[in-house]
């Protein structure tokens, strides 16, 4: 069973994906920090790849992928850090990899799976890979090289549209909470009557909510109607200011869970 399943069915509520664009603060940050998520008790990881032009993203994410960039982080060099994180074992938490086409389709899809699954990843989200797109052309590697397929909605997501992408879906379901970019505060009561309309699909797949989720008050809003919530550009900013990265991890997760 896939690691992504396998969490989903062992932890329903509550769960906590936590964001970070490899090779930031430091081209060798990469495995630092996901060992700190691990161990601190991050229950997903998600990995972004650093990309010249990342559209669904604001400032921080978008400043943290220029650093990572003139760091000099490529795929290939993610590749080698977690391959040398896979075979250490260190990394509990299922790894996705995040990030645009573009870059994946300039190193090879097919490879890009390969070597993903053989790094000891679990799954995909790319943003920008529209699902039927998916299903003609990229599906078939996904599948099988054991990768988790995830893609994202929106409030404006129709309910036909978000039916098809529930069925095609295979790790969990990537809520945006508003139409905005990454980072951005929305409107409370329009991101829980989003919630709940989700809660009330009774959807095939869990559902994460990304975008605006910040501390534990964002956090429990959205595990009121779904299965967790990710975070990213609140953990971006805490490794922007410095210092020992376990000690900002260990912090930062534990804000999730305070009361």
């Amino acid at each position: 069973m896939n690691p992504i399943q396998q969490l989903f069915k062992q932890k329903q509520n509550n769960i906590l994906s936590v964001f970070f664009i490899a090779g930031f603060p430091h081209l060798e940050d990469t495995c630092t920090v996901i060992r700190a998520l691990s161990k601190n008790g991050a229950d997903l990881i998600e990995v972004g790849m650093p990309y010249s032009d990342p559209v669904a993203d604001g400032p921080v994410i978008e400043e943290a992928d220029a650093v990572a960039l003139q760091n000099g982080m490529t795929i290939k060099k993610l590749f080698e850090q977690l391959q040398q994180l896979h075979l250490t074992q260190e990394a509990k938490a299922p790894l996705l990899l995040m990030g645009y086409l573009n870059p994946m389709m300039q190193y090879g899809f097919e490879k890009f799976c390969n070597d993903a699954a053989a790094c000891g990843i679990s799954g995909l989200i790319i943003p920008d890979l529209p699902p039927d797109i998916y299903k003609e052309q990229y599906q078939k590697f996904v599948e099988s090289n054991g990768l988790q397929m995830v893609f994202l909605i929106t409030p404006e997501t129709d309910v036909d549209r978000i039916r098809m992408i529930d069925s095609i879906s295979t790790g969990f379901i990537y809520a945006v909470s508003s139409s905005s970019i990454t980072g951005r505060d929305t409107d409370e009561n329009k991101k829980e009557a989003y919630f709940k309309r989700l809660q009330a699909m009774k959807l095939h797949n869990p559902i994460l909510v990304g975008f605006g989720i910040k501390d534990a008050n964002t956090f429990r809003q959205a595990c009121r109607y779904t299965n967790g919530a990710i975070s990213g550009t609140a953990y971006i900013n805490q490794l922007k200011n410095g210092g020992d990265i376990d000690k900002i991890t260990a912090g930062f997760i534990r804000s999730f869970h305070n009361e």
